[in-house]
């Protein structure tokens, strides 16, 4: 099974209220507004910033900002920024990793096509088309309370 570290899917869940949210964003609003720990958002927006997600600005007015307009932040972005590279196994083209049976493998030269038909999904959904979808979730899930 393939999967995102839960890391990652907090990142999304904070980058999404970033975008419900406008203006800078402090680490205690953002923890409030998604129920997540304050370190946990803490530690996700430095390494978002580290990695040119989200800007920080330091002062009384200061907190956290998108780095660019959330149509051009795509799934992948915020996975590679998370966990790094985005790859299914160990042995891909590009990678250091050392295999003994690499001249066996029935896969060999396979699993890059795959990788690169996986990273093309992810590219083609953007934090705003997941920020909308929540937004729109919540909206049902409320108007049903009713």
């Amino acid at each position: 099974m393939i999967r995102v570290t839960r890391l990652t899917d907090y990142a999304v869940l904070v980058l999404a209220e970033m975008i419900r949210a406008k203006g800078p964003h402090t680490v205690p609003h953002i923890a409030t507004s998604t129920g997540l720990p304050l370190p946990t958002v803490a530690k996700l927006l430095k390494l978002l910033a580290r990695n040119g997600l989200v800007a920080s600005y330091r002062g009384a007015s200061g907190g956290y900002t998108l780095q660019h307009p959330a149509p051009t932040i795509t799934v992948a972005d915020v996975i590679e920024a998370v966990e790094g590279p985005i790859a299914i196994t160990a042995c891909m083209e590009d990678s250091d990793d050392f295999c003994r049976i690499e001249s066996l493998c029935p896969m060999q030269g396979h699993w890059g096509r795959i990788n690169r038909a996986i990273r093309r999904a992810l590219q083609e959904m953007t934090l705003t088309d997941i920020a909308t979808a929540t937004s729109m979730q919540a909206q049902l899930s409320g108007s049903k309370r009713l």
